[in-house]
Formats: structure tokens, C-alpha cells, sequence
């Protein structure tokens, strides 16, 4: 088998409450989705996706995804998608870093290899635990008063983990955490996510000022070591690393230094599910608990992330995401569905999900 042709789509994902807004002032209300569609010689066909959350959150941006495909699609002509080492040699050979730019491509050679051997993804990951994952809901920045009216409406919805978008003011980011933590129930979490939003001496007053909430405290500060820092000499409250671990170095790392409880998993921040799952695998070698998501992103990347969450030993799985419960646009059917705050991987080979052209339209890039 040999890839002949790589599509990418670009589709726009507008959201349900009209913005999502997190740290300095950033905000999104059309998400730039790009998917990509991998023909072969045998007819067989591979999709992924990869959605930065806007050009200002990680190294990624929509036009990006498509530059660095007409860029790196030409060397992966040829290639059998389903030997997906050589294949990420290949990428990684061909373009230095843009772990973003490789996710999809990496994403729709598994949802091929699935279809050729006629398993979920999910069992290739390392097969499901269970009958689902449980998934959080992130609660974009507003007032601390409107933040906690949305608990009780996404419980509703079966959430029991709230993911706070905080990193503004000191002042009110406090105010934030206390008035949603208010609004909790027993056996619900809270995790207030600055990402990196704060600065050191901010971080430090904001987790001292809420030391008797119990909070998990995610991605304070932009650098590693600032991050580090609050964790060592101003807080014990339990701590979640994202923006910070991009890698299995970093993840070494961050376990040498005792600095997380909880790391955030990206597919396309690592480069795709190839990587994606060796983080994962180490993680689970080293007792780390994860939460397993993307950026952002629509029908197939929910669709990975629930393959790889839902392959996750349970212990291990903090949480996972599902984005497109979050968005007005369905561009795939059989992605999995949010169900009382829980979803399932599909049963189904490969993702389990079949485009919708109608949406999708014509591809806007096309190597061949």
C-alpha cells in the first residue's frame, strides 16, 4: 500500500456560546479546523484533523497546518501509511519541528491502519478499559459571577470536572476560583487553569490566597522553571503541566523534578497519536495521572482523542475532552457523543467516523 494523494479541508467550527476566552485577553469565536484525507493505491482511505486554539496559544496557526503540508506532503508520496515509524522518521526528517503540521497526516494513517486490519484505533492504542471515559468542561473567562451560574447548567450535562479558565487579574482570578468552587458538589473537581497567564509573584498570591480550596493548580507561569517554582515554594495544592511539556524529554524531566501530579497530553502538540502514545505509555510507566486532548478541534480529533483516552488504564486518566459537543459544526458522522459527561471510542474500523463532503467542500490544498 503507498499513499497517492493528501487533501486538506479547511472548515471553520464556530462555538455554541459564541467565544472561548482564557488568559491575557485571548479569545476565539471561529476555530480554523484543518482535515486531511490520505488516498492509497488500494482505495483505502485515512482522515485526521488538527485545530490550533488561534495563533497566539502554542507555536501552531490554521494557515500554518496547510503551509507546512504543501511543504512536507510531497516527501511522504509513496510512503505505506500503515509502517508508521518510517513514516514519522520521514516527517521528521523532512521538516524540522511543526509538531502540528505532522498530527493530521499522522492521525489519518491510523484511522488507515485501523481500516486495513479491521480494528478500532482505540484497540490499537493498546485496547479499551471499560465502557467510556469521563470528560471535563472547560469554563471560558468571564466574572466570577457568571462563571459559577455555568456550573450547575454543565452538570446538568453530567460533567463532574470543571476546568477554570483564570490567568487575569489577581484580584479576580481569587474571586473566580472561590465563587466556582462555591457551586461544587461533593464529588465534583476544580482545576484553575492560568495557561500561563500569571506571573511568579502573581501565581504565588493567587494559590495562597486559595489554600483552603481544594483546587488543582494548572500551567501558572509560561516557563518551566517559573512554573516549577510556585509548585516548590508556595503551594501544595496538587499541579497539572501543559503548555510546558511538548516531548518525552520534558516529560523526563518534569518526573525528575517532582513538578506535576497531572500532565496534559496534546496530540498535536507531541505531533500526532504516534507520539502522542509513547507519551501516554511513559506516563503510565511512571504513575503520572494525564489528561488526554488536543488544542482543539471538531468530529475527528474527538474521535482520536477518545480512542486514545478510552485505551488509557482508567487509574491513569485524569480526564479527556470532548471538543465537539463545544462547536455548531458536525463535519464527520459516527464521532463519538458526549453521554452524561462521558464518551466512548468507537467499534468501528479505524476512528470510526465517515466525513461529511458536504461540509468539507473541496479540498483547498492537494498533493499528488
Amino acid at each position: 500500500m503507498h499513499i497517492t494523494r493528501i487533501s486538506a479541508y479547511q472548515v471553520d467550527l464556530p462555538l455554541h456560546e459564541g467565544s472561548y476566552n482564557w488568559s491575557g485577553g485571548k479569545s476565539v469565536s471561529v476555530f480554523d479546523s484543518t482535515l486531511v484525507r490520505i488516498d492509497t493505491d488500494e482505495g483505502v482511505t485515512g482522515w485526521g484533523e488538527v485545530c490550533p486554539l488561534g495563533p497566539f496559544y502554542l507555536p501552531a496557526y490554521g494557515q500554518g497546518v496547510r503551509a507546512g503540508i504543501q511543504e512536507l506532503g510531497p516527501h511522504l508520496l509513496g510512503l505505506d501509511p500503515t509502517r508508521l515509524g518510517p513514516l514519522n522518521h520521514r516527517m521528521d526528517a523532512a521538516l524540522k519541528g511543526h509538531p502540528y503540521v505532522k498530527s493530521p497526516i499522522d492521525m489519518a494513517c491510523w484511522d488507515l491502519l485501523g481500516k486495513v486490519t479491521g480494528q478500532p484505533v482505540v484497540e490499537l492504542l493498546g485496547g479499551r478499559f471499560g465502557d467510556d471515559v469521563h470528560l471535563y468542561r472547560a469554563i471560558s473567562q468571564e466574572s466570577p459571577e457568571a462563571m459559577a451560574g455555568k456550573v450547575a447548567g454543565y452538570r446538568a450535562e453530567g460533567y463532574r470536572r470543571f476546568q477554570l479558565k483564570v490567568g487575569g487579574t489577581v484580584e479576580e482570578d481569587i474571586r473566580r476560583i472561590h465563587a466556582v468552587a462555591a457551586e461544587l458538589e461533593e464529588s465534583d473537581i476544580l482545576i484553575a487553569d492560568a495557561n500561563t497567564g500569571w506571573l511568579r509573584h502573581e501565581a504565588a498570591r493567587v494559590v495562597r490566597a486559595v489554600a483552603d480550596v481544594d483546587v488543582y493548580i494548572e500551567q501558572p507561569c509560561e516557563g518551566y522553571e517559573a512554573c516549577l517554582s510556585v509548585r516548590r515554594h508556595h503551594t501544595d495544592h496538587p499541579f497539572v503541566l501543559d503548555e510546558s511539556v511538548d516531548g518525552l524529554d520534558m516529560l523526563l524531566r518534569a518526573h525528575a523534578d517532582h513538578a506535576m501530579d497531572v500532565v496534559n497530553i496534546k496530540i498535536s502538540k507531541f505531533g500526532g497519536l504516534t507520539k502522542a502514545l509513547q507519551a501516554r505509555d511513559l506516563c503510565a510507566s511512571l504513575g503520572t495521572a494525564m489528561t488526554l486532548e488536543d488544542s482543539w478541534g471538531g468530529d475527528v480529533t474527538t474521535a482520536a482523542i477518545a480512542a486514545l483516552a478510552h485505551s488509557t488504564p482508567p487509574e491513569l486518566l485524569f480526564t479527556a475532552t470532548d471538543f465537539n459537543s463545544y462547536v455548531t459544526v458536525s463535519t464527520a458522522e459516527g464521532a463519538p457523543q458526549r453521554e452524561n459527561g462521558r464518551m466512548a471510542a468507537s467499534t468501528a474500523p479505524g476512528l470510526g467516523i465517515e466525513p461529511r463532503m458536504d461540509v468539507l467542500g473541496d479540498p483547498v490544498l492537494v498533493v499528488e
